[in-house]
């Protein structure tokens, strides 16, 4: 699917009439087979970096070709609850031009949403605004993967169920991949400014990038920290499930003795022989007694012993 927009005004809109020629940037999302050809023969981007930007397992790297540098980046892919609590991650091409920016993904999702895009420059602008949503998006998620981490925690403390440890694998799997992702497009957010000039970067354009790069290091940072709370944590909430279940076994002991001990004496006055007050009118209730005592001893004794 293709997307044409223009810069008019200082602000970035949406263009159903421009042409691929005549916009200022062009949004293709998952390409077709077609699309991706006019690509490679009308801007001479090459076929395998163009796969690349759709490819959730490339590295995040920076090209410089001889009419348009290449940016391909890592960025979270949008969360649903099919993913059973597994936040993955997505690549991202951005193809700055002279006069274009091509940017190609391989999901439809709101790019160019947020007060960043109110207001914008040139083609730099767009292309750092891009980067800092990115940002700001892995730092969305890495507030909601702490609060359901925390909300998982509570329930391990009164459960016996797998489940929540699995969840709490996913999560931490989850991290792994953002650490990756973070730290991978910060190496190439350092490179792209080292070549800045080269790239016809402007002064307030490079202040822009220093303020990537600070985020994304604190990103990085803060998903570090999550990922070694996580992994950390991890064999306490293993043994807390443990601890559970051996308390439930008890409980479930202490009953199975309760029923044992007046099971015993109904059964002991059953027996097909001879025994006392068999011929007392009140026998059953006596026995019974005799059941219901025997249970309030064992109580009061394990009470006693502070079972």
């Amino acid at each position: 699917m293709q997307k044409t927009y223009l810069i008019k005004n200082g602000k970035l809109t949406e263009d159903l009439q421009a042409s691929a020629e005549s916009c200022d940037v062009l949004l293709f999302v998952d390409p077709s087979a077609s699309e991706q050809r006019y690509l490679v023969e009308k801007f001479n981007i090459d076929e395998h970096t163009l796969a690349s930007a759709l490819d959730p397992e490339e590295l995040p790297r920076l090209e410089l070709e001889p009419d348009h540098t290449v940016l391909i980046l890592n960025r979270p892919r949008n969360y649903s609850g099919k993913d059973q609590l597994v936040f993955k991650v997505a690549s991202m091409g951005l193809f700055l031009f002279k006069d274009k920016l091509i940017i190609v993904i391989p999901e439809d999702i709101p790019l160019f949403l947020g007060k960043r895009f109110n207001s914008v420059s040139g083609l730099h602008d767009v292309l750092l605004k891009i980067i800092y949503n990115s940002i700001a998006h892995y730092l969305e998620h890495l507030r909601v993967i702490n609060m359901i981490s925390e909300d998982i925690e509570d329930k391990l403390a009164e459960s016996v169920d797998n489940k929540y440890l699995l969840n709490l694998f996913s999560l931490e799997k989850s991290l792994v991949y953002y650490v990756r992702a973070i730290t991978a497009n910060g190496l190439v957010l350092e490179k792209t400014r080292n070549f800045c000039a080269r790239m016809g970067f402007v002064e307030s354009a490079r202040e822009t990038l220093d303020d990537i790069i600070v985020e994304n290091t604190q990103a990085e940072k803060q998903a570090n920290i999550y990922l070694n709370i996580l992994a950390s944590m991890m064999d306490a909430r293993v043994s807390i499930v443990n601890n559970n279940l051996n308390l439930l076994m008890k409980r479930l002991s202490a009953v199975a003795i309760w029923i044992m001990v007046p099971t015993f004496i109904v059964s002991a006055f059953s027996m097909n022989v001879a025994i006392p007050v068999q011929h007392h009118p009140a026998a059953f209730w006596m026995v019974m007694g005799f059941a219901v005592l025997s249970v309030w001893l064992t109580i009061l004794y394990w009470r006693y012993k502070r079972w």
